[in-house]
């Protein structure tokens, strides 16, 4: 889509997450889809949590918006609402509107009706998929689910990041036409996102001072805590790792103060059973007993250290459309045991660039495991596995760089993605 410099197509997309205020895998691709969609079309960039003094395009071309003061003590659903509609009102002039998660996609069904431009939605995830979100916005999640749902039987075309959110897409809103929604993959920043050279003395340095051993195997988590990343069932699944393995986790931003204590007690719990005292800095966190907890969001430098310093990454999620963490592991060439559910049998490819844990989960919405022992002990298994035999976990994750590099670059991606706004626009 190269249009005419005369008139240049503009696409209005439309985010809670922008750098530098990014916590998640949607954060990161829209900032990087952005970046590769400017070398194609005008790109604007409308986002929550105020003005941007910073971040890749400094404040050209990306607006942030606060929550309306009137809202600033309501429920947290409300006050996305009054984003939403701010946002609505600024998006006239765009010729493709294209927003990204529940927080953002009333505006663009709103914008594009106020306005009569197309609306886009990629669906990172799904509100009726993840009933727990009821622990973190209460009455809100009722709101959410119906933004959401009104986005998307409205929306000219709906992306899913993977074939199996496809599914779920299809699955939970029947109403919509199938042949509103494509699938075009998340990606990963190939040259962003690659090993440092052996002996990198400012990665040796990182990863000690966080207190991982890169002498010792490790296994390592990246993700928010929320009930979906399927973090408790990892920590009850390390206590059977051989002591000499660490259990590295880069887990922050709980989704509620109820799933953190949870998580806080089974790490001590952990602690303990391999011979430490079960704390470890404020609240728990820190280095004990080849448990290190990382509770702050690293910059990319460092989280990259760390998965290089580590053997094995680890997604025990119970739902993700696709998971770029995966990715991102895998561009830093480490082999990923992963849940096999999701969009994640997409991107780890069994027995070949890591390993998939059988799970059977609840109908329920809730993704539970109908046997959670059995999926504890089958994850335990996989890691073991792969920790047993360093050389195959060694090729695992050179043929895991070379998958990320042959299916999920981001020019593919945004390519992918201007195939469907052509499709949109052609009506």
């Amino acid at each position: 889509m190269s249009a005419p410099q005369s008139s240049p197509v503009r696409v209005d997309l439309l985010t809670r997450e922008y750098p530098p205020h990014v916590y998640g895998g949607a954060g990161v691709h829209v900032a990087e889809l952005a970046a590769v969609l400017r070398r194609h079309v005008d790109v604007r960039v409308r986002c929550f949590d105020g003005p941007r003094a910073d971040g890749p395009e400094g404040t050209s071309g990306v607006t942030g918006y606060q929550v309306p003061a009137e809202l600033a003590g309501a429920n947290a659903a409300l006050g996305t609402l009054g984003v939403d509609l701010a946002m609505a009102q600024d998006v006239g002039g765009a010729d493709v509107l294209h927003s990204h998660t529940w927080y953002a996609n009333l505006a663009g069904h709103l914008g594009g009706l106020l306005h009569d431009a197309p609306h886009v939605v990629t669906a990172h995830s799904l509100e009726p998929l993840r009933p727990w979100k009821a622990e973190q916005l209460g009455g809100g999640y009722a709101l959410s689910s119906w933004a959401e749902r009104t986005a998307y039987l409205g929306a000219a075309g709906v992306i899913a990041v993977s074939a199996g959110m496809r599914a779920d897409i299809l699955r939970v809103y029947p109403e919509l036409d199938p042949a509103r929604v494509h699938v075009v993959h998340n990606g990963i920043d190939l040259a962003g996102w690659r090993r440092p050279s052996d002996g990198d003395p400012a990665a040796d340095r990182v990863v000690r001072e966080l207190g991982i051993d890169p002498e010792r195997p490790a296994v390592v988590f990246v993700g928010r805590i929320t009930r979906q990343k399927g973090l408790p069932y990892l920590l009850r699944a390390a206590a059977r790792l051989p002591r000499e393995v660490q259990l590295v986790l880069c887990a922050g931003a709980p989704d509620t103060e109820e799933l953190m204590a949870e998580v806080r007690g089974l790490v001590a719990d952990l602690r303990r059973a391999r011979g430490g005292t079960g704390t470890a800095g404020p609240g728990g966190s820190g280095a004990e007993a080849g448990v290190v907890w990382i509770e702050q969001m690293l910059p990319r430098p460092d989280l990259i250290a760390v998965l290089a310093a580590s053997t094995v990454f680890v997604c025990p999620s119970v739902y993700e459309p696709l998971g770029i963490v995966n990715l991102e592991a895998m561009a830093v060439g480490l082999p990923v045991v992963g849940t096999a559910t999701g969009g994640i049998p997409e991107v780890v490819d069994d027995g070949v660039t890591g390993a998939l844990v059988p799970i059977e989960q609840a109908d329920d919405g809730t993704g539970t495991p109908v046997d959670p022992d059995r999926f504890v002990a089958d994850l335990a298994a996989a890691l073991v596995r792969v920790l047993d035999d360093p050389a195959r976990a060694a090729a695992m994750g050179e043929a895991g760089r070379r998958r990320a590099e042959e299916r999920f670059s981001w020019e593919a991606v945004a390519e992918r993605t201007l195939d469907v706004y052509r499709g949109v626009l052609a009506g």
